[in-house]
């Protein structure tokens, strides 16, 4: 039976071999501190954390997220170790965070076995201003260990905690684990929408959107009228939980009025229900349908079911994982215990042990093994039929869908950046979905590093193959827009990327010709940051009648391409600029650059590209979860060779723009 504490409360734990689960609904790290009898930690050798996540008998993430699994295993813990506090914190500075706990629901901590079965559980109620908060205290007493439910917070943070275990250089160890925080979320991939309280994301409610849906996408919610007077699809508050209770402005024709009720959807009837699977066959899983998550249309309940696909298989490769480093550690103990005994190491009797040990591991793989095939072929079955199923937002540039293309009407609620799997079942690819519009810009990397198998090496090879990358990225964008609803710029100082960016040149498809020199650089950050200024003061000032007559509303996208060539310290300040502010107020960065070809201006430009989402123009296992922080390998959605698809698409988006001009 669960033991549910309370603060103060202790349970004794029957089990070495345990996980602690953190779900807190919101980014938080987690962290573990190892002390002595009196509770003091010697050292930043007796932290683990998302810098540092493995010590003996200890593994904690290596990143923020709403859910963590941390691996404890009580018997590998030295001697000296008599306490274990788990330690949770809001990441330092993080934009549009929470900022303290009592912002947030309450964060929710379960001790379980390797089997899942709840051992102890803790809600972390009552908190306030704190920002970090000990959690839970496993401690050892007479031999044996137990779990007392804490619940200690502290409004100074992980420094203050840490001072308060008397760590020497307690602020340079937090600074140490909120760098380490920033690198590991400019990695991440967005958090999904929420989950049902019961887990099952068959019934998952409709998301609310974090952005306001400037062209009536059917995934808005109904709603009445705006609260605030803020110009349509910029400075919008956040969406509350329940999406019926918001509105969603449309975007205006230059100079007109505003409108801000929903254009599609005047009422408050709930979401229609999701597609019934047919009846399986007895004994036999349930045949997967596409679009069987809840959702206002197909196009949402396909989005919830691929992130309810994703989170599985994070979820389902997490629990073989961890059944495996049980059944190596299992090995390696009793392998230990016939070494350790000279009666033992000679003759039959230790080779007889010997086997017997391996054939434990041999057979808890193997379960570990079939149960995770189960979830993968399911899973497998499913992806094979929600991808033919797939909008043209949201599916490959190889998919018939794009053949029976038309500019839409309305903008999607999200976008396909590429594709993600595991090792453990490469033929497994889940669709990486990012929500529009984009909260954060895109870095292409055209360095060298990032191939997994070293093979594209070639400094220009990367560079062409990252241009096609970012090319292909911006005509699914501009594909996804209505018509005058998305506007590009190409900064090129040395032309260096003229082949690649042919299709959206010769289609027209561009607001300008890519600019040229130090020159064409100057003028085009000039025009979009002061564009960035006009939104801002019209947004914070409530006037969003106040722009000049005939404003160009769209969205804009800056390509950056050979970054920092043709930029002097006024361009690039201009840059960071719009990366920061920009997305607030419709202005997008897509930059493909060498991080390395900008070691000159030295951590400068640190912050600059940890706001941007870094992808790859070759497979990488950069990205990460937020559930479990697994390496996902990441790949580029490249146009298949050969084919004119990019081609038609961007003709038909150019013939688009030109019928939507007045």
């Amino acid at each position: 039976m669960t033991a549910e504490l309370v603060r103060g409360q202790n349970h004794p734990l029957s089990q070495a071999r345990l996980e602690i689960r953190v779900s807190a609904g919101t980014p938080i790290v987690a962290a573990a501190t190892l002390g002595d009898e009196n509770g003091k930690v010697h050292g930043v050798e007796g932290v683990a954390h998302p810098g540092a996540p493995t010590l003996p008998g200890l593994e904690v993430s290596r990143q923020a997220a709403a859910d963590h699994r941390l691996a404890v295993d009580l018997d590998a813990m030295p001697d000296v170790v008599h306490r274990v506090h788990v330690l949770l914190s809001l990441p330092a500075g993080a934009a549009g965070g929470p900022g303290r706990f009592g912002a947030v629901a309450a964060p929710f901590v379960a001790v379980t076995g390797l089997d899942g079965a709840e051992i102890a559980t803790f809600t972390l109620t009552g908190l306030e201003a704190e920002t970090a908060v000990v959690a839970l205290e496993l401690y050892r007493r007479q031999g044996a260990w137990k779990v007392r439910a804490v619940g200690q917070g502290y409004a100074g943070g992980l420094a203050d905690l840490f001072a308060d275990q008397s760590l020497p250089e307690a602020h340079r160890l937090a600074a140490a684990i909120n760098d380490a925080v920033a690198q590991g979320l400019a990695r991440s991939v967005a958090a999904p929408p929420p989950r049902t309280a019961d887990g099952d994301r068959t019934r998952q409610p409709a998301a609310p959107t974090l952005g306001p849906d400037p062209s009536g996408s059917p995934y808005g919610a109904p709603g009445t009228q705006s609260a605030t007077g803020s110009l349509p699809g910029y400075g919008a508050d956040p969406a509350p939980a329940d999406p019926s209770a918001v509105t969603q402005p449309s975007l205006p024709t230059a100079g007109g009025p505003i409108d801000y009720h929903h254009p599609r959807r005047q009422n408050t009837a709930p979401p229609p229900p999701p597609p019934t699977a047919p009846p399986a066959a007895p004994g036999q899983p349930a045949r997967p349908v596409a679009g069987d998550a809840t959702g206002w249309s197909m196009d949402e309940r396909l989005y919830n079911q691929v992130w309810g696909m994703f989170e599985d298989l994070a979820r389902t490769t997490a629990a073989y994982r961890s059944a495996v480093d049980f059944a190596d550690s299992r090995m390696e103990k009793e392998l230990e215990q016939v070494l350790s005994d000279p009666r033992s190491r000679i003759g039959g009797q230790a080779d007889a042990a010997r086997e017997a040990a391996r054939a434990k591991h041999s057979q808890l793989v193997d379960q570990a093994r079939q149960a995770l095939d189960r979830d993968l072929a399911q899973l497998t079955a499913e992806a094979d039929v929600v991808e033919p199923a797939l909008p043209p937002a949201y599916a490959g540039w190889d998919n018939p869908v794009w053949h029976g293309y038309q500019v839409p009407t309305e903008l999607p609620m999200a976008l396909r950046l590429g594709d993600l799997h595991l090792s453990e079942c490469a033929r497994l690819r889940i669709p990486m979905l990012v929500r529009l519009p984009l909260e954060r810009g895109l870095w292409i990397d055209s360095g060298r590093a990032g191939s997994l198998d070293g093979s594209f090496a070639d400094t220009h090879e990367t560079r062409r193959l990252a241009m096609e990358s970012a090319v292909a990225h911006t005509a699914r964008l501009l594909a996804v827009h209505p018509a005058g609803e998305f506007t590009v710029y190409v900064v090129d100082p040395a032309g260096s990327g003229a082949q690649a960016l042919a299709p959206l040149v010769q289609t027209g498809v561009l607001a300008a010709p890519p600019a040229l020199g130090a020159a064409g650089v100057a003028d085009v950050l000039s025009r979009l940051t002061q564009r960035v200024d006009l939104v801002q003061m019209a947004v914070r000032g409530g006037a969003a009648d106040s722009l000049p007559p005939g404003f160009d509303t769209s969205r804009h996208l800056l390509v950056v391409n050979d970054f920092p060539h043709g930029f002097d310290d006024r361009a690039v300040t201009q840059l960071r600029y719009l990366a920061d502010e920009g997305p607030d107020v419709g202005v997008h960065l897509m930059m493909v650059a060498d991080r390395e070809d900008a070691a000159g201006y030295g951590p400068l430009l640190d912050p600059l590209w940890r706001s941007l989402l870094r992808l790859t123009p070759v497979p990488d296992d950069h990205l990460a979860d937020p559930w479990v922080g697994h390496a996902w390998t990441y790949e580029p959605p490249l146009v298949p060779p050969g084919s004119q698809v990019l081609q038609q698409v961007l003709t038909q988006v150019a013939a688009a723009r030109r019928a939507w001009r007045p």
